[in-house]
């Protein structure tokens, strides 16, 4: 969890990154707008392309640690498959901001951060995938569909939120968090 200096810097940078890019955005702007120096920000993130890729982490680390806590709780397969999505669509709504800037500026990342953001986006698919393949072995989903297209569709609903979502539109996290998660659920049965 960062410390209150890099919470600043982060949240500048994302309030910057969404409001005119990541390109548009010098150092200095990010620096003025948190109110550290130069060097606190140098401190933290050796350039903005480390700002932006901590900007992902943070967000998929929380949704991962989520993830592997619902999961502990040994709870029937539809009801982990239900919390997983609930707490995935609540987090990225509740952070869309992030989700925006990090979907937006994707192409941006160095090589060596797109490997680090493969490896996160792989191992928070492939544990999900283990949830619904689970779930289809002891039969309480149908396998008509493989897991993998089943995360894939989900995670690809959840990754779009940012270009629509608004926290003061007409239907809140919460809401569609879970019409999201009964529309897979229906689907997998």
């Amino acid at each position: 969890m960062p410390g209150a200096t890099e919470q600043k810097i982060i949240d500048a940078a994302v309030r910057l990154f969404a409001s005119q890019g990541y390109d548009a955005t010098s150092v200095q702007e990010v620096v003025k707008a948190a109110q550290v120096t130069k060097g606190a920000l140098y401190h933290y993130f050796r350039s903005k392309d480390d700002l932006l890729f901590e900007i992902y982490r943070l967000l998929i680390t929380a949704q991962s640690a989520d993830m592997d806590r619902i999961i502990a709780l040994g709870l029937p397969a539809a009801e982990t498959v239900r919390e997983i999505l609930v707490s995935l669509v609540v987090s990225t709504a509740d952070r869309v901001d992030e989700a925006a800037v990090f979907v937006r500026e994707l192409p941006r990342l160095g090589e060596e951060r797109m490997t680090d953001f493969r490896a996160e986006r792989r191992r928070y698919h492939e544990t999900f995938r283990a949830v619904i393949e689970k779930g289809q072995a002891d039969g309480e989903f149908s396998s008509a569909v493989p897991a993998d297209t089943v995360v894939r569709i989900a995670v690809g609903v959840v990754n779009q939120l940012p270009m629509w979502f608004r926290p003061d539109g007409e239907k809140t996290a919460d809401r569609l968090a879970g019409e999201i998660a009964d529309f897979v659920l229906a689907g997998l049965r």
